[in-house]
């Protein structure tokens, strides 16, 4: 029986489109035309392809092939490389199938997360003559679309962009300022990629495996899995546990690059107690997960505010944020006690908040002589009606408005606080009050629109803190 020529022909075009679909291949949304590669690192550069596929990654004059595994992943890694602000194209070829992203450049790069003062857009920041101004062609800026994912994700939606008056209006405001502080200092090439979401808590940003895995928050799961159980739309809850870290934060983490900042706490006031351990666990499953080492991680520690609620419990999560960098290595946190505004949990300054970050960041991983941080308690001396308090960065340690030093308080056995006198000493503060004649604590700043003027020789605010141990008031807050 001989085969009708039509029923050939429709094979053979079977047989094409088959041989087409083999030579499917994709890349992550973070490779674009424009996109920044972090310099002096090994990079890995990934996507997919059908099984056993030989993919080629070129880009200068480095060539790369590997193949695409049973999964239909495949991943190579580039050379370490200096930073180039010459464009230059990052060519994929596979089966039949090629991808060319244009204008690669290779420099710093760092990503930026958190909640709503992160997510925070130029043009709400009283930055119009900035937004203006902005048109470097070597400050690339990606954001990450808004998602959650019940499952960890591999891809995100966004594109890189140029700086210019258009890209950086409705970019974060932090995280352009951070970036654009580190181009004017480094001269290198800088790529800014933000994965931000308003009113978002931290354990919205932590895996869940890493969750589960510590005993102190289940009683935070458990409220969660009742919610979903009784309501299917809880499950799609931009607030449940591990759903931005699976959908926004988990598709990044194959990739190359130098740090991160952060700027959230706002949504976990309530909780602060707990907020002691939600906040490491996040900052160390990331590094778990980016497989980078103790890459840098810099944070915001949220401005004063009145809550409305008790004024104590935003001075606890400033204390799991002072701990937080305390406990963990190459972590630092900028104190914006001088440059909020309590009725308003939004601050419009927001250059002061990404120069502070970019100081860490050029002090401590660029090695620069730069200011970064202000006075940090480290121990007190209990001497005769006072307590003499010592500290970490204190050169120069004054009143920023000539004023005697404001909001400490102190306290005897009884742990009833009292207004106080501050007088800087040297390298120590000296704190005292007649109603107190025997004192064993000393707390600063321990009010939630506390806004002091305790400064160092940089300008730069010393962190809100406690001597004592008495129970905290959110201890029992999950």
């Amino acid at each position: 029986m001989i085969t009708p020529l039509r029923h050939v022909l429709a094979l053979v075009l079977v047989l094409q489109l088959t041989a087409v679909a083999a030579a499917d291949l994709t890349l992550p949304a973070l490779f674009g035309d424009g996109m920044v590669l972090q310099r002096n690192r090994a990079v890995a550069v990934w996507g997919t392809a059908d099984a056993d596929q030989q993919i080629t990654v070129t880009f200068g004059d480095q060539k790369h092939t590997t193949t695409a595994d049973a999964s239909n992943r495949w991943r190579v890694m580039l050379d370490a490389m200096p930073a180039s602000a010459e464009g230059r194209t990052l060519t994929i070829t596979g089966d039949g199938a090629t991808i060319e992203h244009e204008d690669v450049l290779v420099g710093e790069v760092w990503i930026g997360s958190g909640q709503s003062n992160m997510e925070w857009p130029m043009h709400r920041s009283d930055a119009e003559a900035e937004i203006a101004a902005a048109g470097d062609p070597h400050l690339r800026l990606f954001t990450v679309k808004r998602a959650v994912a019940h499952e960890p994700r591999t891809d995100v939606e966004g594109s890189w962009q140029e700086t210019s008056p258009q890209s950086v209006r409705n970019f974060s405001a932090v995280g352009y300022f951070f970036a654009l502080k580190l181009r004017e200092e480094l001269d290198v090439p800088v790529g800014m990629v933000i994965s931000a979401w308003g009113g978002t808590p931290a354990e919205a940003w932590a895996p869940r495996d890493r969750l589960e895995a510590e005993p102190r928050l289940a009683p935070l799961l458990t409220r969660w899995d009742r919610q979903v159980e009784n309501n299917a739309n809880a499950a799609n809850h931009n607030h449940r546990p591990a759903n931005l870290y699976n959908a926004m934060i988990a598709p990044l983490t194959p990739m190359t690059f130098r740090g991160a900042i952060w700027y959230q706490g706002e949504s976990n006031v309530g909780r602060a107690h707990q907020y002691r351990t939600i906040f490491p666990l996040m900052i160390e499953s990331w590094r778990e997960r980016f497989a980078q080492g103790d890459f840098p991680f810099y944070y915001a520690q949220i401005a004063p505010f009145n809550y409305n609620s008790n004024p104590a419990f935003a001075a606890e999560l400033w204390e799991a944020q002072l701990l937080t960098m305390r406990m963990l290595p190459n972590t630092g946190m900028a104190v914006l006690t001088d440059i909020g505004d309590v009725s308003d949990i939004h601050p419009t300054n927001k250059v002061d908040v990404g120069d502070r970050l970019a100081a860490w960041a050029l002090a401590k991983t660029y090695n620069l002589d730069v200011p970064y941080s202000g006075p940090v308690y480290t121990h007190q001396a209990i001497e005769d009606g006072a307590i003499r308090l010592h500290f970490d960065h204190a050169q120069g340690m004054k009143s920023a408005d000539g004023e005697p030093l404001s909001h400490f308080t102190i306290a005897g056995a009884d742990g009833e606080f009292h207004a106080a006198t501050a007088e800087v000493d040297g390298a120590t503060v000296v704190v005292r009050s007649g109603s107190v004649p025997h004192p064993i604590a000393v707390r600063f700043a321990w009010h939630d629109s506390a806004e002091p003027n305790f400064v160092n020789a940089s300008g730069l605010p010393a962190s809100p803190f406690r001597t004592d141990s008495f129970p905290l008031l959110t201890r029992d807050s999950h």
